[in-house]
């Protein structure tokens, strides 16, 4: 029998009954490991024990890590115990390991989180996009939401009132002289109704238009259509008259226009209705009542204002295009829409000169309609439009310079109303028109992409209704201005003089940060 196999055999603290075969592959009872650990000299190693392990198993357990928190343990210690215990781990021991883990954890999240509450948000995304990557641990543990707000579409309209109070004092000024007024008369005026209607439109900013939504939007929404309707027949009834039209109510000294308040009035009301009334499966019956209810303002502003009228139907058009799925109607609609204004011109000049229409129309708008269509027969009802295209075609590419403009000086009328941008076109030429049309074009985009982020259809609806109002009216003045259509009295945003139009505008600009203040970007 070889020597060292002898050793192992007769060592002391090996137990006297462990067969042969046994102590080859290391395959003993728990019984007989426990009596080998009691016998002897008590010791607390059995390295004899150890030693009859498969090498194996003797590697795997010398690869076990220590988990954080765990009690310093001598690895042969370890190995005992399992072998006490059929080679498994003392129940016991597993549920403190366990908790010692959990609590861990836990220890280690809760400091993690107390470091990142002070972190600046960059750097947080920075730690998110490299734990995405694989460069990191763990995701940042989440906190705060933190929430947009669109500061581009403040500073662009901030940018375009100023551009527009620079244009006013520049084009007012020979007006204002032949009122009896100092030449910075509507230039302090507009400032004062920009200023009014800025601050108007921060606070509405601020404003969480959902909880106006859960707490009493429901009676404000009904509230804004019962109070356009009333204002809409008072000023019927006792309105100002003003060019062959009652537009204008006054109440203690102020005059305004109830047609731009009915404007957002409506816009508030449908945002409301559509969003909390129309579903997949009555589409058809929620858009039919909300014609019904939009016939009444239209045909009550039809009475005083042609163009308002107009664009107050087609705002309630896009809010219903953009709600529904069956696309056909409008598209029929619009291609009628589209051939109408096509045609119109060319049945109108056949009717003048067939004598159908003879002599000077008596009516305000048929005036107007007859001074567009053909203006060498009625020169007296196209005179503004026609010196508008004057002072566009004199400016020329670059303009003549900023107060440099002649058309001002009593040949258009109402100069700094309807027919300001023939102006930016007289001193600015069509580079500074051209300016002028890209920030129109990036307000009106950055409220569609306002749109298109909302958290809800509600403020979904609000910013198409807000959209849609504001790229009808940039459209149809312009298109007064050059002559594609006949003059509607439209203003433009921004720009042209009046203080209802302008402080109604900001605050429909409120209404849209309202609700990109709660789109949501991330977490801090």
């Amino acid at each position: 029998m070889p020597e060292s196999y002898e050793r192992k055999v007769n060592n002391p603290h090996r137990n006297a009954s462990v067969s042969g075969r046994d102590r080859e592959d290391g395959r003993y009872s728990n019984a007989t490991a426990f009596a080998s650990y009691t016998s002897g000299n008590g010791s607390s190693y059995p390295q004899n024990d150890l030693r009859r392990q498969p090498a194996q198993q003797r590697f795997q357990q010398s690869r076990q890590i220590q988990q954080p928190g765990e009690r310093q343990q001598h690895p042969q210690q370890g190995r005992q115990t399992q072998q006490l215990h059929g080679g498994q781990r003392h129940p016991q021991q597993s549920q403190q390991r366990k908790n010692q883990q959990l609590k861990q954890k836990q220890k280690t999240q809760r400091q993690e989180q107390r470091q990142n509450s002070g972190r600046h948000p960059q750097a947080q995304d920075g730690q998110q996009r490299n734990a995405a990557a694989g460069n990191a641990p763990a995701a940042m543990p989440k906190g705060k939401a933190r929430y947009f707000y669109d500061y581009t579409l403040l500073f662009a309209v901030i940018f375009i009132f100023a551009l527009g109070l620079i244009i006013i004092y520049s084009g007012s000024q020979y007006a204002a002289v032949l009122d009896n007024k100092s030449p910075e008369f509507y230039f302090r005026k507009q400032l004062r109704y920009g200023c009014f209607g800025l601050a108007g439109a921060v606070f509405l900013s601020i404003l969480n238009y959902r909880w106006l939504v859960k707490i009493w939007n429901a009676f404000f929404s009904k509230a804004a259509y019962v109070l356009s309707v009333l204002l809409l027949a008072a000023t019927e009834l006792s309105g100002l008259a003003s060019h062959g039209k009652t537009r204008w109510l006054s109440i203690g000294g102020r005059s305004f226009q109830t047609a731009e308040l009915v404007k957002i009035g409506l816009i508030v009301f449908f945002a409301y209705y559509i969003s909390k009334n129309m579903r997949e499966d009555n589409q058809r019956e929620i858009a039919g009542k909300v014609i019904v209810m939009a016939v009444i303002p239209v045909v009550m502003i039809l009475t005083q204002n042609i163009s308002s009228a107009f664009i107050v139907a087609m705002i309630v058009a896009v809010m219903i295009f953009v709600s529904v799925k069956n696309y056909k109607v409008f598209a029929a609609l619009g291609a009628a829409t589209v051939a109408g204004l096509v045609s119109a011109k060319p049945l109108v000049r056949l009717a003048i000169e067939n004598n159908i229409i003879s002599g000077r129309p008596s009516q305000y708008w048929m005036r107007r309609i007859v001074g567009w269509a053909a203006p060498e027969v009625f020169p007296d009802d196209a005179y503004q439009t026609v010196q508008s295209l004057y002072a566009i075609g004199s400016g020329g590419m670059t303009g003549h310079g900023l107060g440099e403009s002649i058309q001002k000086f009593g040949k258009i009328p109402e100069v700094q109303n309807d027919m300001i941008f023939s102006i930016v076109c007289e001193e600015f030429g069509v580079i500074g028109a051209a300016t002028l049309f890209l920030v129109f074009f990036y307000i009106l985009y950055r409220i569609y992409e306002v749109a298109r982020n909302a958290e809800d259809i509600h403020g979904t609806l609000l910013c198409t209704g807000v959209l849609a109002h504001l790229g009808i009216q940039i459209v149809l003045n312009i298109a007064v201005v050059t002559g594609v259509i006949p003059n509607t009295g439209v203003t433009l945003p921004f720009i042209s003089y009046g203080g209802t139009a302008l402080i109604v505008t900001m605050l429909e600009i409120g209404v849209v940060l309202s609700v990109a203040h709660k789109i949501k970007t991330g977490e801090r």
